[in-house]
């Protein structure tokens, strides 16, 4: 039972499921205001007004989070992991909230702006997640660790995707005192009371494991025990022996540590730029589906989004079966053309079926970032979980907000004459996220080769 408490994966469906129902919220609302309050019904003026909404959304959430996130995280990692769970979870209800309020007493839609201030304030997702990572992989070993995250991200995706399949329905055929979208919100403010409470008064935070790791190479070790328990024979030539053997130790341990530390770098860029491109890519497809030719509705928008969730699904499916036989590196490179194959089609789709063809084709795109996190968690120590992954999380958040902006923009400017040419764009950006991983992969190769020479 003890154990059962340690699970942080409720809270992870909990919140998604919320979150999905929040999302099909805003948007559909967001379509409806500026629907009500434009002189024009053209089409291209509405997408501007709803993507222009969704800039100013966007950077305020995703920006507000750097003032908080990372002291969130050192007092997660110094005090209690649950602050940095507990906190974000609070601003996610309120601003659930305040999304009621907009609704039932038709308060301007710049409200929403204000609850994406505090939001971010609270931390966001950007501390949320990073308290989510640190639990799961403190309750992970070193060898399950990569399967231990896909998981919680297949289980953030399954909830996601239950959460946009009904969402849609619960829109049109659920409202309170004729106000549409009122009970999606409920459901939303009454799953995020769940987890807050959850992680209060259940979730029990896991004792890491203390591992003595050998800090000191064996050559060292012997070198100490011959001090202790000096031989009858030992001469000045042994001496010389011994402090070559030393220097050559120290070397080799300073160029380890100069590896991890580029290894570590390599990681953060793939792993900024790639999320840059899935991140932008999805803000983008929120927009496309709304015009013409698909010009989707609250049920196809929900279908949308539970198409997309289905993609952390498949992505599990993928880790589990390939885990056994490939290396994490491979994994990695193995969504990444995964998620470019996909949008690059997504760039051309005409046709409600070949939107779904192309998330087909994205199924293993969500393998790259949980897989470079477990990566990363093997090269940082236990107590420094939390930071190491806010800092990667707020690095990811403003280059994230950066690039999708500068995708919107070129999404509105090319509207007119090729609305998706912004997937290319983003198939570029995500081509780009490959390279430094293959410098990893290169230098891995490499030490292994010369390893094996030694060896011979």
């Amino acid at each position: 039972m003890v154990m059962v408490r340690t699970w942080i994966e409720p809270v992870v469906a909990g919140c998604q499921l919320a979150s999905s129902f929040y999302d099909t919220g805003l948007i559909l609302v967001v379509k409806g205001y500026y629907n009500k309050t434009n002189v024009t019904t053209n089409e291209d003026v509405l997408q501007k007004s709803i993507s222009n909404f969704y800039i100013i959304y966007n950077l305020i959430i995703k920006l507000t989070p750097l003032l908080s996130a990372y002291i969130l995280a050192k007092m997660g990692d110094k005090i209690n992991r649950k602050i940095t769970i507990c906190v974000p979870i609070s601003g996610f209800f309120i601003s659930s909230l305040f999304l009621l309020f907009l609704i039932l007493w038709d308060w301007q839609i710049e409200v929403m702006f204000g609850t994406a201030a505090f939001n971010g304030l609270c931390g966001w997702f950007t501390a949320y997640w990073a308290g989510v990572m640190s639990l799961a992989s403190l309750n992970s070993s070193e060898k399950r660790r990569t399967l231990r995250l896909i998981i919680i991200e297949c289980i953030f995706g399954l909830a996601g995707f239950v959460g946009s399949l009904i969402s849609g329905h619960i829109f049109i055929y659920l409202e309170i005192a004729h106000h549409p979208g009122t009970a999606l919100v409920f459901c939303s403010l009454a799953s995020y009371a769940f987890c807050l409470m959850y992680v209060i008064f259940i979730l029990r935070v896991p004792h890491s494991e203390v591992r003595q790791e050998e800090t000191t190479p064996r050559i060292c070790e012997d070198h100490i025990v011959n001090q202790e328990t000096p031989d009858q024979g030992y001469t000045e030539q042994s001496k010389l022996i011994d402090q070559s053997n030393s220097s050559l130790t120290h070397n080799t341990s300073d160029s380890n540590m100069f590896d991890t530390k580029v290894t570590i770098y390599l990681l953060f860029v793939s792993a900024t730029l790639y999320n840059s491109a899935v991140n932008g890519a999805e803000d983008v497809i929120n927009f496309f589906v709304l015009k013409n030719p698909l010009s989707w509705g609250p049920v196809e928008v929900g279908y949308g989004n539970a198409a997309a969730y289905m993609i952390f699904i498949t992505s599990f499916l993928g880790v589990f079966v390939l885990s056994r036989c490939v290396c994490d590196l491979n994994l990695v490179i193995f969504g990444m053309f995964s998620f470019c194959a996909g949008i690059l089609i997504m760039a051309f789709v005409r046709w409600t079926y070949l939107y779904y063809i192309a998330r087909l084709v994205m199924m293993f795109s969500l393998i790259p970032l949980p897989t470079i996190r477990a990566m990363l968690s093997k090269y940082t120590k236990e107590s420094s979980y939390g930071k190491v992954f806010a800092v990667l999380q707020m690095v990811m958040g403003v280059v994230a907000v950066a690039s999708s902006t500068a995708f919107i923009e070129i999404y509105q400017v090319t509207l007119s004459w090729f609305s998706g040419f912004s997937f290319i764009v983003i198939c570029i950006v995500a081509f780009i996220s490959f390279i430094p991983i293959s410098f990893i992969a290169c230098k891995t190769n490499t030490r292994k080769i010369s390893q094996q020479v030694v060896q011979e």
